[in-house]
C-alpha cells in the first residue's frame, strides 16, 4: 500500500489548524524572512511556558546541542556521558562538537539514562552529562542533578521527545543546565523543523546566542573570533508555526491523551502486554509516540517482520531505537554490541505504533488488531512481553 493512500495510517501527522495557516499567510507578508520579530516572540512565550530565563531559537535539537556543548567550553576529546537509547539522535551532536561519547545504560524500566550507571562512567576527562527523557518519560532529574552536582559536571537536559511532560511538579525543561526541544516529527508541537535550548545562566544564554549565527551589524567587520558562530538559526516561518502551536498546546496535549487512552484499552486485551511505565516522581508523560516493548521471544528481526505485516495492513510503524553504540560511527570510537545489556533489551524490541491527533478508536482497535494477529504470525504467539 502507498504511504499517500487515503487509507494509510501514518506514524505521526502534525496537528495543525486555521490559525497556523494564517500565522504563515502573515510571516510571508512580511519584509523578514529570518531573525525577525517572530523568532523572538517565540523564544519569549517559550521561555515563559517552560519556566526558564531564556530561550534561544535553532535550527534543530542536534544543532542546539552542539551549540550547547560549544558554549560549555566542550574540547575535542573531552568526554561526554549520554545513553544509546532514543529516538532522536541528539548524541549526535558530541562527536559533532569534537568530543568523545561514553555510553552509558538505561533504566530497564524508564528506558532513561541511569544515574547510577552513568557514575560509573564518569572519568577524569568528563566535561558534561547528556540525559533525555525516553519517549516523552522523564529521567530521574533529582539523582542526575545530584550526579551532576557531586562532579561539577554541567547537564544537559534532551527534551526533544518530552513537549509537556512533568517531573516533581516542573516541566521536563527545567532540569538541566541548559535544555534542548525539537519540533520536527512527531513531537506534538511540530514545525517541520527547528529547535529551542533554555537555560537560567545568563552568560550561557548569551554565549549560545553569538554562537548561534552571525547577526546582521557583523557582516562589516573583517574579523572572526575564535568562537566562529554557526548559520544556526530559526526561520520567521518556521517560529510562526510553533508559535501558534504553543499557544493551542494544552489542546494539542489533550487530543493525543484521548487517543493515548483508546489503545491502553485496546491493550488490555492483549495477553501479556505491560501497560506504561510511570516512575515515582514523574507528575504526566506526554508520550511521543505509543511504544510497545515485546517480549524476550522475539528478536530484531522479529519486530522487523511485525513492521513490515503492519505496512502491509496500511499502517506505519518503526523500531523505536536503532542504539547508538551498535552504527558503525560509534563503533569507529569503541563502543561495542554487549556493552549495555538493558539498553540492547530494550534497543532490540521496543517497537512504535501511531500516535497523532487525526487517528480515531476505530483506527487504533484495527491497529492492536493488527499488531496482535502478526505477533503470532512470527512465531511468537499472543503475550508479547
Amino acid at each position: 500500500m502507498s504511504h499517500a493512500d487515503a487509507d494509510w495510517i501514518a506514524l505521526s501527522d502534525p496537528d495543525l489548524s486555521p490559525l497556523e495557516l494564517d500565522a504563515a499567510k502573515a510571516v510571508l507578508h512580511a519584509p523578514r524572512l529570518s531573525a525577525g520579530p517572530v523568532v523572538e516572540a517565540f523564544e519569549n512565550a517559550f521561555a515563559r511556558w517552560v519556566g526558564r530565563g531564556h530561550a534561544v531559537a535553532v535550527a534543530s535539537g542536534t544543532i542546539g546541542t552542539w551549540l550547547a556543548l560549544r558554549a560549555l567550553g566542550i574540547q575535542p576529546w573531552d568526554e561526554v556521558i549520554a545513553p544509546a537509547y532514543s529516538w532522536h539522535q541528539v548524541a549526535h551532536a558530541i562527536p559533532l562538537a569534537g568530543a568523545t561519547p561514553v555510553f552509558a545504560d538505561i533504566d530497564y524500566w524508564s528506558g532513561t539514562l541511569s544515574p547510577t550507571k552513568a557514575a560509573a562512567r564518569i572519568t577524569t576527562d568528563t566535561r558534561a552529562i547528556l540525559a533525555g527523557n525516553a519517549n516523552g518519560h522523564p529521567a530521574a532529574w533529582k539523582a542526575l542533578r545530584g550526579l551532576a552536582a557531586t562532579y561539577q559536571l554541567p547537564l544537559i537536559e534532551d527534551c526533544t521527545e518530552s513537549i509537556g511532560s512533568r517531573y516533581a511538579g516542573r516541566p521536563c525543561g527545567s532540569f538541566g543546565d541548559v535544555a534542548v526541544f525539537d519540533f520536527s516529527q512527531p513531537s506534538a508541537l511540530c514545525c517541520g523543523e527547528g529547535g529551542m535550548l533554555v537555560t537560567d545562566n545568563d552568560a550561557l544564554a548569551t554565549e549560545l546566542r553569538y554562537l548561534r549565527s552571525r547577526r546582521p551589524e557583523d557582516r562589516g567587520s573583517v574579523s572572526v573570533g575564535a568562537r566562529v558562530p554557526l548559520q544556526g538559526g530559526m526561520s520567521e516561518l518556521t517560529a510562526a508555526l510553533g508559535l501558534t502551536q504553543l499557544g493551542r498546546i494544552d489542546a494539542l496535549l489533550a487530543r493525543r491523551k484521548q487517543v493515548e487512552a483508546w489503545y491502553h484499552d485496546e491493550m488490555q486485551s492483549f495477553e501479556g502486554i505491560k501497560p506504561p511505565y510511570v516512575a515515582e516522581d514523574v507528575d504526566e508523560v506526554h508520550w511521543m509516540l505509543y511504544v510497545v516493548h515485546l517480549g524476550k521471544r522475539f528478536t530484531a528481526s522479529a519486530r522487523q517482520q511485525m513492521v513490515e505485516d503492519l505496512a502491509s495492513c496500511g499502517i506505519e510503524a518503526a523500531a523505536y531505537c536503532h542504539p547508538l553504540h551498535q552504527q558503525f560511527h560509534y563503533q569507529q570510537l569503541g563502543a561495542r554490541r554487549g556493552q549495555l545489556p538493558d539498553t540492547e533489551r530494550i534497543g532490540d524490541r521496543a517497537l512504535a505504533l501511531p500516535l497523532h491527533a487525526h487517528l480515531d478508536a476505530g483506527q487504533v482497535k484495527f491497529i492492536v488488531k493488527t499488531l496482535k494477529d502478526s505477533s503470532v504470525n512470527v512465531g511468537a504467539g499472543a503475550a508479547i512481553y
